[in-house]
């Protein structure tokens, strides 16, 4: 499990980005619950993930997963990024603590900006 914490702040909100390779839908819950046993994650406000699984035929796993967490959207650009690096069978999880202050459209692009970062640090190139 690779966490990266604190990597960006706007108008009070702290985001962090974590990830790790899953083979499936029950991984994936694993890593969530693994994650969550920290209470710094546990106690974020949102806790936005996606899968793209490699094996969509398989009828375990029929199609990418992802869930906003109450972030709406944000599974959706978290699989964007997933599907353009090609990674497969990794989940990537982008908390965020919420500040106070509604961000707008802004937060799409720190999920993006997060989900980079991770990529980015996976393959050793931050």
């Amino acid at each position: 499990m690779l966490v990266v914490e604190d990597i960006l702040r706007d108008r009070g909100s702290r985001y962090a980005v974590s990830g790790g390779p899953v083979a499936d839908r029950a991984a994936a819950g694993a890593f969530l619950a693994a994650l969550k046993t920290r209470k710094r994650f546990a106690k974020a406000t949102h806790n936005s993930w996606a899968v793209l699984f490699s094996n969509p035929e398989d009828a375990a796993q029929p199609e990418p997963v992802k869930a906003d967490d109450g972030e709406a959207g944000a599974g959706a650009i978290i699989l964007q990024e997933l599907q353009a690096a090609g990674l497969h069978d990794h989940i990537v999880v982008v908390s965020r603590w919420f500040g106070g202050v509604h961000l707008g459209g802004d937060r799409f692009r720190h999920v993006r900006t997060a989900v980079r970062l991770y990529l980015a640090r996976r393959n050793g190139l931050s």
